[in-house]
């Protein structure tokens, strides 16, 4: 047992450090200049200088890639969630033929690579002229996070017991008012897991953003953190700066819905 322990608690403490360490590098990074950077990469910020967040936060263009990130991490959220918890209500509560064969086609678009369709995603893109429009890349994105959606909803919900379900019909329930009323308020925990995980994914997206967008104005943070490198690749303690801020709400939104994740995990995997 002491073995056992002493294992986890070395692969945790590995797992922090392959994590954690970069992400500090990162953020006291933007406290130094490039020339402390240069003279000592490891070294802490000595003196402390703030003058490379100031300017990133000064800086409308920063503000604008926030703006747009935002919005198209919301609309892609708010699709996968809605669409994903009604297929995952009906591959969980109703039973027709082929049913599992769809949720194992669900299963299955979990290991489907965004690298794969990008030439035909964008073929069809440009044919419904959806090119610069934020809707080009939050519909995709939300398509490419139903799969986890519904693979985290289904066996929640599906472990949500019949009798509810049987006494909201004598109620005089529908099937929909069930749904709206019942499965969803008892299913917030998946839901919230769902969110997190949909929002995360669509905010760190770099390649769909890539093939949508040419103008620079409709550029998310990743686009942004590239342009701002490629622009000022000689200041290296600015470019870390601006890497750092844009990492700031995603990571803010995870650590402030983990408890809700956990919860919504370990239900889908009971059920």
């Amino acid at each position: 047992m002491a073995r056992r322990n002493t294992a986890g608690y070395l692969a945790a403490f590995a797992v922090v450090g392959v994590t954690v360490v970069p992400l500090l590098f990162v953020l006291l990074g933007g406290f130094r200049t490039t020339a402390q950077i240069n003279s000592a990469p490891a070294g802490l910020p000595g003196p402390w200088v703030w003058d490379n967040y100031r300017d990133v936060l000064t800086s409308p263009v920063f503000w604008r890639l926030l703006g747009n990130s935002a919005l198209i991490a919301v609309i892609a959220s708010t699709l996968a969630v809605a669409l994903g918890s009604m297929a995952a209500f009906a591959l969980s509560r109703y039973a027709f033929r082929g049913r599992e064969a769809f949720y194992t086609l669900f299963t299955l678009g979990l290991l489907f690579p965004l690298g794969v369709a990008a030439l035909p995603l964008y073929l069809w893109l440009r044919l419904l002229g959806l090119l610069e429009n934020p809707l080009g890349v939050a519909i995709p994105e939300a398509a490419f996070s139903l799969p986890v959606t519904i693979v985290i909803l289904r066996p929640f919900m599906h472990a949500i017991p019949g009798e509810l379900e049987d006494a909201a019909l004598l109620d005089g329930a529908a099937k929909l008012g069930f749904f709206w009323r019942i499965l969803l308020p008892l299913s917030r925990p998946a839901l919230i897991t769902v969110s997190v995980l949909a929002f995360v994914s669509s905010w760190n997206f770099y390649l769909l953003p890539l093939l949508v967008f040419n103008d620079s104005t409709n550029f998310t943070l990743p686009l942004g953190v590239a342009m701002f490198q490629s622009e000022h690749t000689q200041d290296t303690a600015k470019v870390l700066a601006f890497t750092a801020l844009s990492m700031i709400p995603a990571l803010t939104f995870f650590v402030l819905a983990e408890r809700r994740m956990v919860g919504g995990l370990t239900g889908s995997v009971k059920g």
